[in-house]
């Protein structure tokens, strides 16, 4: 609960904070004007009746962006000022610290979680052509000679085929490799940065995880990866967006072991 408020006031500080040193705005050309006064720490707006009003008012502003942005919709307000007074004077807590952590703990998943299906509802709306897109790529490319398809959706191409021995899951890879979209663009490639990667197989991406273990060392492959086996319906950074269908060419050098 300390982490949860600790991060709740250094937020609001800081908005607090930039929103001192915004310039006072122009005066409405309107009847019903907003008068404002600026003191070396705050600055008074009509209707709070002085700094700290102004203050109080700025700290509830930033507590409640934080809190809404995190997926919540609505609170019972005067309960939160009562927890918020009792916690400035001292009061009897109604909850114990325990109790009040696995509330906010619960509270904050509920809302994660509507939040995420919203989002990726939207998402699927938005990006529903890249979607489309990469099923109707893959229908035609598991058709193509040479292709394979796995119980999962992945396929894959055998490039190169080598003679060394394929790794498990829990074992470390050397490998050289390039990504691209669909359309071409790249997006990864240690051939670029000049040197091969190593990294565990259970800590890559589904698709990976599963295609390098078909793979025996020495060979080269070309991996097309659904959306499902890629990064899903979040994407990765500006490069992949949502739901996008993926290819990789990779180059299985050397099984490290576990």
């Amino acid at each position: 609960m300390k982490t949860i408020l600790l991060a709740a006031c250094l937020s609001t500080v800081t908005i607090a904070s930039y929103a001192q040193k915004k310039p006072v705005a122009k005066k409405p050309a309107t009847k019903k004007t907003i008068t404002t006064t600026t003191t070396r720490t705050t600055t008074v707006v009509s209707g709070l009746r002085s700094p700290l009003d102004s203050t109080s008012y700025a700290f509830g502003t930033s507590i409640g962006a934080g809190l809404k942005s995190t997926g919540l919709t609505t609170l019972n307000y005067e309960v939160l000022l009562k927890g918020l007074k009792d916690s400035f004077t001292s009061g009897k807590a109604l909850l114990t610290q325990s109790q009040a952590q696995e509330t906010i703990n619960a509270a904050m998943s509920k809302a994660a979680a509507v939040k995420n299906k919203t989002e990726a509802a939207a998402n699927k709306i938005k990006y529903g052509p890249i979607m489309k897109e990469g099923q109707d790529f893959l229908d035609e490319n598991k058709k193509r000679a040479g292709v394979q398809t796995t119980a999962s959706g992945l396929q894959y191409e055998v490039l190169t085929a080598g003679t060394g021995v394929k790794p498990i899951a829990t074992d470390s890879v050397l490998v050289h490799y390039k990504g691209t979209l669909l359309n071409g663009k790249q997006f990864d490639s240690s051939y670029d940065r000049g040197e091969p990667i190593s990294f565990p197989l259970n800590r890559v991406i589904p698709g990976w995880t599963e295609g390098v273990q078909l793979m025996p060392a020495g060979s080269k492959y070309k991996f097309f990866i659904p959306y499902q086996l890629a990064y899903g319906e979040r994407g990765a950074g500006a490069d992949i967006p949502p739901y996008s269908t993926l290819i990789f060419e990779v180059e299985l050098l050397k099984v490290n072991g576990k």
